[in-house]
């Protein structure tokens, strides 16, 4: 019998979308950068994401969040994002909940009121501000990746369900952005399986037809997201509401709007003349969570109308947990696992 391996994780959500955080149990990963070190468990190491987010361990609805020595002296720490798709660059919601992990666990000294530090993801630094009331962490803002509208109501036919109008967002990655309404749906949570089947049919489809550049970082795969949009409502001067929802793997609803959503979203509205710097947008889930998006600026990248963005949310501390991996259980797959533990488990 082998003897079981052990790492820390501290487990939250984020408008219902659980974050794994691992904190402790995980040798040093090679690269000069988080981006590297991203790469090196992507392509020689994948087996903490697999476990993690499969049986007996979790669900792929989950997403995992390795907290790892920053490399830029300007960030207190770094991370890495495992989904069941594989690795993002960036996203919000691991975003506020890796902020708050790390504020709960004492990397970043937690401090009343409002404070402000560095993270680094694989996109490269995140300014964070956190605001602490009585001890608890109330709020996170951070910085949304700059996004833009590469393609505005394209048409596309999708078998099963006809045509279907959408445009595409670069928010971290990309987006097809789609009308709820125009496909009958009013996006409430009995609609969940309903929305998943036809996301994927609509995605699928657009992968068939065409791919997408960024235009700095070039072909970034296909596009994997999709985001359903409620109609919008003024809710007070320069602050907008809207129901919304995002499609990220067969089967896969996230539970809260997600950021980068949340970033597509301010991105379109920006490109359609409807909200200006300044102005807020709360997207709501079907589980009734929300994230608040903030246009702040915007600029011109060659043909693109870039939109810097904040999204802000909260998170929830769920467990402080020591995963036992016992590499003799069938159910386990330890393969890509065991040369990333710290040496003391070796």
């Amino acid at each position: 019998m082998s003897r079981p391996l052990t790492f820390q994780m501290m487990d939250t959500h984020a408008g219902g979308d659980v974050s794994r955080i691992v904190l402790g149990g995980i040798a040093p990963l090679p690269g000069d950068t988080v981006r590297d070190q991203m790469h090196y468990l992507r392509d020689d190491a994948d087996g903490l994401r697999k476990l993690l987010l499969f049986e007996p361990y979790g669900i792929p609805e989950m997403s995992v969040d390795l907290v790892v020595p920053a490399t830029d002296p300007e960030a207190a720490a770094g991370y890495i994002i495992m989904e069941v798709m594989g690795y993002p660059i960036y996203s919000g919601s691991n975003t506020i909940c890796t902020a708050t992990a790390v504020l709960e666990a004492g990397i970043v000294p937690k401090r009343e009121g409002v404070q402000h530090f560095t993270l680094e993801a694989p996109a490269g630094r995140v300014k964070i501000e956190a605001r602490v009331e009585n001890g608890v962490v109330e709020a996170i803002t951070c910085e949304g990746l700059p996004s833009y509208i590469d393609t505005h109501r394209a048409s596309i036919q999708v078998p099963g369900i006809g045509e279907v109008t959408y445009s595409v967002a670069y928010s971290g990655g990309f987006y097809a952005l789609v009308d709820a309404t125009e496909l009958g749906f009013s996006l409430v949570r009995e609609e969940e399986r309903a929305l998943a089947e036809c996301a994927h049919r609509i995605v699928e489809a657009i992968q068939a037809e065409r791919g997408f550049s960024h235009y700095t970082l070039g072909d970034v795969g296909p596009l994997p997201f999709l985001h359903f949009m409620g109609p919008v409502e003024q809710v007070a001067d320069g602050f907008y509401r809207s129901r919304s929802t995002t499609y990220v793997h067969p089967g896969v609803i996230c539970r809260s709007t997600t950021g980068t959503g949340t970033s597509a979203r301010l991105a379109l509205m920006h490109h359609e003349g409807r909200i200006q710097p300044g102005d807020r947008l709360e997207t709501v889930s079907l589980r009734e969570t929300g994230f608040i998006g903030t246009f702040t600026d915007t600029r011109r990248e060659g043909p693109h109308a870039v939109v810097e963005n904040t999204i802000t949310g909260k998170a929830y501390v769920l467990g402080h947990t020591e995963v036992v991996v016992n590499c003799d259980d069938p159910l386990v797959a330890c393969d890509g696992l065991h040369h990333i533990l710290t040496a003391r488990q070796s």
